[in-house]
């Protein structure tokens, strides 16, 4: 089930609440409804990555816990912020042991949200990431 509170477009902070799974189609269509097509590709990757994570490593797939994206769209930036319900994460650490629904590549993610998202910050303890992409108005080369 998805939980969804959306607010008039005016930057606005908007909150999607679901329980944890990999079946995330439906949620990146509605994270990304208002993002520029020119950002969209790349920036679709980064959040599937993102959430994968929080689902898979911080939620462990148990389909009891639950990922909440909080998201706004404003004139000069997006910002998503991405919960689990996990332990935390600490991206200066070691590679934490794999989580039951993949085999871990260390760094991979990491690499993928850091080329993406011009802001990428874990919250203490470790289980909210703040993701962040300024809109710029001169073309950039696409990753995808």
């Amino acid at each position: 089930m998805i939980a969804i509170a959306l607010q008039p477009y005016k930057q606005e902070q908007r909150t999607v609440t679901f329980a944890s799974t990999l079946y995330l189609r439906p949620i990146l269509d509605l994270l990304l409804a208002e993002v520029s097509p020119l950002w969209r590709s790349d920036v679709r990757l980064g959040l599937q990555e993102a959430l994968v994570n929080a689902a898979c490593h911080g939620n462990c797939l148990d389909p009891h816990k639950q990922v909440t994206v909080q998201f706004t769209v404003g004139p000069s930036q997006y910002l998503w912020t991405i919960i689990d319900q996990g332990a935390g994460f600490d991206p200066n650490g070691p590679c934490p042991e794999a989580a039951p629904c993949v085999e871990w590549e260390c760094g991979r993610g990491l690499f993928i949200l850091r080329q993406i998202f011009d802001e990428v910050q874990w919250v203490p303890p470790g289980n909210q990431l703040r993701l962040c992409k300024y809109i710029r108005r001169e073309a950039r080369p696409r990753l995808v």
